[in-house]
């Protein structure tokens, strides 16, 4: 799995691509939970963009669980982007769009987190990454 993440202004976008499951998910939870601590620059959220990501386990759900907690405890948000139809059933059965903010695209999860965060994206301007 190949993982990346930009941060725009408060908010960092991980973008996975590959299936997160068993195999996978501990390289997953390694790369994402540094970038959820505080005093980190995901101070307003995460964005996870899931373009990518064709298959989603239970292990996988489970490091989902784990960063909406963290956010939620630093009352930040964390949404997820881009669901292909296979991992969009898996959300909707397990109805995780109550564990974590469900939008189409980053655009549009930048813009309901954090205004700085969209205007940097959509002026180019990106720190960091993998």
């Amino acid at each position: 799995m190949d993982i990346a993440h930009h941060a725009y202004a408060d908010v960092v976008v991980v973008t996975p691509a590959g299936r997160l499951d068993h195999t996978n998910a501990g390289d997953f939870e390694r790369a994402l939970l540094p970038l959820l601590e505080p005093g980190g620059r995901a101070t307003a959220g995460v964005v996870l963009d899931f373009a990518g990501v064709d298959y989603i386990s239970s292990v996988g759900l489970r490091v989902l669980m784990i960063a909406g907690k963290t956010m939620r405890a630093r009352n930040a948000r964390i949404a997820v982007t881009g669901l292909q139809p296979i991992v969009a059933e898996i959300f909707a059965i397990s109805r995780f769009n109550g564990v974590v903010e469900i939008f189409a695209d980053v655009p549009a999860a930048l813009a309901a987190i954090s205004p700085a965060a969209a205007a940097a994206r959509a002026a180019g301007a990106k720190d960091g990454g993998a």
